[in-house]
Order: C-alpha cells, then structure tokens, then sequence
C-alpha cells in the first residue's frame, strides 16, 4: 500500500537552503529533460493534437522527467532535492515556481484541478528508489507502479476531461504494466543503479540469484522471470481495451498509442527470448502501429 504517512510527514517539512540551490541548478537542465520527455513518452498520436494540449502534454511529462532525473542522478541529498521539488510546487500559486518546468507543471494542474497528491505520489516513488529496493512481491511491485506511473495516466484523463473512477482503475492497469515492461528493459541498468524491480518472490521461485542480472547473456532463470512479468503485462494491458471504450477524441489516440506501445515491446521482449542482460529489446514501429490500429478498431467494434 502506499504509505501516506510517510507523505504527509514529509510534506510538512520544509526544504534547506541546500535544497533550493540544487533546484536552482537543475534549471540548467530544463531543455535536456523536455527533450528526452517527448522522446519517451510520445506515440505517433502526439503529432495530431493541437499545440495548446500538446504543451499541457509536454509539461506533465516535463515534470515527471525532472522528479525522475533528481531522483538517479541527482549529485548531494536527493530526498533533500526531491522535497525542494515540492515544497517549490506548492509555493507556485502565491509566487510561482523557482524552476521552469514546475512552473510550467503548475499552471497545467491549476488549470486542469490536479490533485497535488498525484505529484506527491511520483516524488514518493523517487524517494523509495533511494534506499536499497527490494520488491518483495508482484503485489508489491504494483504498489510501487501506483506512485511510480499511475499518477500520470490519471494526469492525462483529467487533461482531456474524461476522468472518472472506472477510468482511472483501467489506466492503472496500464500505466503498471508499462512501467513493468520498462523495468524489464532495463535490468542491467538499474542493477548497477543498486535497484531490482524484479520481484523477490519471483527470482526465488526460479532459482534466479542477484548476480545473474548483470550477466551477458541471460541465464535461463532471469528470462523465466522475465518472461513471467511480460505475461503480466499483457495481462494488465489487456485493460486497455474497455479503457478506450470509454474515450474519445485526443485521450483515445493516446492511451491507444501508449497501450500499442506496451503491446509492441512485450514482442520485442519475447522476440529476443527474453534476452534483457544482452542489449535493450526495443519494439519496431510497425508492431507499434499494427497494435494501435488494432486497437482503435477493436475500441469503436466494442461499442
């Protein structure tokens, strides 16, 4: 579960002097972090939506981008930096936001009612990779994806105004499974980072030791567990469908395109047997366009 506590304790304290430097310093960054952001996170769809959303877009995943680069590459306290990113947020109203694109972010969710829990939920992620992590089990790794990824699926229905409860649960679905995918991706990667997204439980149930995520190529018991969160996935995935039955206009070329994405990298994960020490599986852009038209499709049959 999240731990609320832990959030509202934090969210009382205020940020030192180091912290409001350092925030100052990743200005610096601004134009890196929106650039990587549209290149991650942007399906085709993007290129259709009209300037003024396409910026709302590029200011939520602006900012998501900036919790997330404090949060592992950072230099000094982080949890003292990923508090300043808070505390400048919450400052944004009387006096705006020291750093651009949290004053970009805060106009987005003034204007589209964001609840400040959404942002507090991506900063707890950041503050959980801080220490040694260890997901325990696939529950406990959807429980980190509810602070990790969910809040931003949640940020782009309320942008389009098509948020609601049902909506919102079936975003969740796809949101963690997305964000299970990438964990996938890059098992090398966060191994050397000091983080294991793959669950314990899992990596015990196929004799899969520690060491074995940073061996080339793959041991035949790290693609197993691989293998098992790519069937999750697709399982998560498979909420997209009466997700997009209940969408229209931008928000459904884009949850498609997200969803599509997802979809196209389980092949490429499964494509490679599941070979993630190797190099990054990456999907093709034609699987990711055959999903998302397929997708689109299934979503107007269904109604």
């Amino acid at each position: 579960m999240i731990d609320t506590q832990s959030i509202a304790t934090s969210a009382a304290h205020t940020p030192s002097p180091a912290g409001s430097a350092l925030l100052a310093r990743a200005e610096l960054r601004t134009e890196d972090i929106l650039a990587r952001s549209a290149g991650e996170n942007f399906p085709v769809a993007f290129r259709w939506l009209p300037n003024g959303r396409a910026d709302e877009l590029m200011a939520i995943y602006g900012f998501a981008r900036l919790v997330d680069q404090i949060g592992d590459a950072a230099e000094g306290d982080r949890l003292v930096l990923l508090e300043a990113v808070l505390r400048d947020l919450e400052q944004s109203q009387s006096r705006g936001a020291r750093h651009p694109i949290i004053d970009r972010y805060a106009s987005v969710a003034a204007k589209h009612s964001f609840p400040f829990e959404l942002a507090e939920r991506l900063v707890e992620a950041n503050r959980r990779d801080q220490q040694p992590t260890a997901i325990e089990d696939h529950d406990a790794l959807l429980d980190y994806c509810s602070c990790s990824a969910n809040p931003v699926g949640e940020m782009v229905l309320r942008l389009f105004d098509q948020e609601n409860a049902k909506r919102v649960s079936l975003s969740n679905d796809v949101c963690s499974a997305l964000q299970i995918i990438e964990h996938c991706q890059d098992v090398l990667e966060d191994q050397h980072l000091g983080r294991v997204y793959l669950p314990k439980a899992d990596l015990a149930r196929f004799d899969c030791p520690r060491a074995d995520l940073a061996r080339a190529p793959a041991s035949e018991p790290l693609r197993q567990v691989v293998a098992l969160q790519v069937t999750r996935s697709r399982a998560l995935l498979s909420s997209a469908e009466p997700l997009l039955r209940e969408l229209n206009g931008g928000a459904l070329l884009l949850v498609a395109g997200y969803a599509a994405s997802g979809l196209a990298t389980c092949d490429a994960l499964d494509r490679g047997r599941w070979d993630v020490t190797s190099s990054v599986l990456r999907p093709r852009r034609r699987d990711r366009l055959r999903h998302w038209l397929g997708l689109l499709w299934r979503s107007r049959v269904g109604r």
